[in-house]
């Protein structure tokens, strides 16, 4: 058993879920939990993935068919991660949420904050404007956290039933920490599905909020789809994906131009890619240990606008903007953006909304985005944004 590795028994915490599409995920019973760092996991030799191969192999053999590892990798891959091998796992229709009032549950709110506050995300955008006048970074992306304090512990099962009446069709998320905490979350955003040799991708840059009514909300996707800035914004997410797969695919399908997806609260421009791979052999793990970050939540150049973002935030991401999922001993896999998220330590709930910031973004409009990001999950708190 490597140092980074340990096994979690059912009773020191809540159980893992993933949900996409009609079926969820979840593990069930004692977990190996796997903390060593993400960094260089696009290479099958590396250290991280010599790692997750031990847990697998050790869960076969103890009788396991088809072992899995899921849970959650951090923004920045060299801190640790949070990935479990559980002892069982099923997947199963999607549940409802099991009653329409979950937020009544929650104690009440004692006080809460931002950080940065509105003048200090102004700032910071301003400061990365300035930035790409002088420098070589072309987008980043910069976040905000909303830290809640409840009068009492905060019930997450209430929480994941309030997501759920939000957002029926999300990719949907409950990681336990090994703090105690828990990551919880309903993302819009697939970072990468592998089944045999074949994969899907579809990044999400440019967004725009809903409005109330059919014909404004119509108006705002098409003066989205129109918009140089969000286009431009859009089109350095999906040239580095191409310059990251294309050596590795024997097909790619890109489409020209991107289109919307909606979710409750914004427009999204939406482009979906996939492709073949030279090599089944390469883990879904791997590939999307080869994507993450896109500039969709770092920027470009990846290594630069990493530099800023550590630069201007005042706090760590830790594993909001990170990735969540699964991967199977057989390499299939399914890996999302971890967006739309919290974390929940009893009485302290904290939020996280991003924004992407080119050279064409005004403060004011880009502080905005980020307030809409966090309705998702104050709705589900039972707090209007």
């Amino acid at each position: 058993m490597y140092a980074d590795e340990k096994t979690i028994s059912s009773a020191s915490g809540s159980n893992l879920l993933f949900s996409t599409g009609s079926r969820e995920l979840r593990s069930f019973g004692p977990r190996r939990l796997i903390s060593m760092p993400a960094r260089g996991g696009e290479d099958w030799g590396s250290q991280f993935q010599r790692s997750v191969r031990q847990a697998l192999d050790e869960a076969r053999t103890e009788g396991q068919d088809n072992p899995i590892v899921m849970g959650a990798i951090p923004f920045d891959m060299r801190e640790p991660s949070c990935l479990y091998v559980p002892q069982v796992y099923e997947w199963r229709e999607r549940q409802a949420p099991r009653t329409a009032g979950s937020t009544d549950r929650l104690p009440a709110l004692l006080d809460q904050r931002s950080i940065p506050d509105e003048p200090g995300f102004k700032k910071a955008v301003e400061q990365a404007i300035l930035n790409f006048r002088h420098g070589d970074i072309r987008k980043v992306v910069l976040s905000v956290m909303r830290e809640l304090r409840f009068a009492g512990s905060v019930d997450v099962d209430g929480l994941l039933d309030s997501l759920r009446m939000q957002n029926t069709s999300g990719y949907q998320f409950r990681v336990p920490l090994p703090d105690g905490g828990e990551l919880i979350g309903v993302s819009p955003e697939l970072l990468l599905q592998k089944e045999g040799d074949r994969f899907v991708s579809n990044p999400l840059a440019g967004s725009a909020r809903r409005q109330p009514f059919p014909e404004a909300d119509q108006a705002a996707a098409d003066a989205l789809l129109r918009s140089p800035k969000d286009l431009y914004e859009h089109r350095v997410v999906i040239d580095d994906i191409r310059r990251v797969l294309e050596p590795h695919c024997t097909e790619l399908v890109i489409p020209d131009s991107p289109s919307v997806i909606s979710t409750a609260a914004l427009w999204h421009l939406s482009t979906r890619l996939h492709g073949r791979l030279i090599d089944p052999q390469m883990s879904a793990l791997q590939l999307a240990c080869r994507l993450h970050p896109t500039p969709a939540v770092c920027g470009t150049p990846t290594d630069q606008a990493h530099k800023l973002i550590r630069f201007v935030e005042p706090f760590e991401r830790g594993l909001f903007t990170g990735m969540v999922g699964w991967c199977d001993s057989r390499g299939d896999g399914e890996w999302v953006v971890t967006l739309r998220c919290g974390i929940v330590e009893r009485e302290v709930v904290r939020l996280f909304a991003g924004a992407g910031i080119v050279e064409a973004s005004q403060p004011e409009a880009e502080w905005a985005e980020t307030q809409t990001k966090l309705k998702t999950m104050l709705n589900a708190c039972g707090l209007a944004a």
